[in-house]
């Protein structure tokens, strides 16, 4: 019997091309796939830096916002709680009123200065909340319609003061939550005085388009 041996060299050759084809589409799905896990985690880490650049700059703000009204802190007239500055309504407005009390505007004149400092370096403004405990407006006040428009009213005399205390005008805008947000309960006095109070926050300044700046 004769033995053929170039049949079985020519058998051999397709075998040994068709796994070698196979081991380079195997090679090439492993390098893609490799690809695409290093791109996941590359993204993954950028996301990581942006978040602790973000937490490293709120907390740079917060300490420079604490550095600039150290003063009215330590009076104890004013907290300061992640970033907004509380003020009792008790300090600024007898009850049911929108008139500004001297201490109120003590305490906004020691506020105007620090906070328009502050301001200069950063591009931020200011935004000015009023809010209300639950209890509806005497039905003797008929200057307020409702909560709202006592908390509206109390936000504008606040971000009106601060003006006429040297705060950029372009810096500063009014708010109103009416009886919304409450900090306290309002089922006792004491949970009602914390409700009745006005917040200043500094938030990022709008950026103005093309079209809004055409339109002035």
């Amino acid at each position: 019997m004769i033995e053929h041996a170039g049949d079985e060299d020519g058998l051999a050759a397709p075998v040994w091309a068709a796994f070698a084809d196979l081991m380079a589409v195997l090679l090439g799905v492993f390098v893609l796939i490799l690809v695409c896990v290093i791109g996941v985690q590359l993204q993954l880490s950028a996301r990581l830096d942006e978040e602790v650049r973000q937490r490293q700059a709120e907390a740079q703000q917060r300490e420079a916002l604490e550095q600039a009204l150290a003063a009215p802190l330590a009076d104890g007239r004013i907290t300061l709680v992640d970033g907004r500055i509380g003020i009792r309504g008790n300090v600024l407005f007898a009850l049911n009123s929108d008139q500004l009390q001297p201490e109120g505007r003590q305490v906004l004149r020691a506020l105007a200065a620090p906070l328009a400092g502050y301001l200069k370096a950063r591009e931020q403004v200011l935004m000015v909340s009023g809010f209300t405990d639950d209890r509806p407006v005497h039905e003797g006040n008929r200057r307020f319609a409702d909560n709202w428009e006592l908390s509206a009213q109390r936000a504008l005399t606040v971000t009106r003061t601060l003006i006429e205390e040297g705060v950029p005008a372009d810096s500063v805008f009014a708010a109103a939550f009416g009886e919304h947000q409450p900090v306290g309960s309002n089922a006792d006095e004491e949970g009602r005085a914390r409700n009745r109070r006005v917040e200043i926050a500094p938030v990022p300044r709008p950026v103005r388009t093309a079209g809004a700046a055409d339109a002035d």
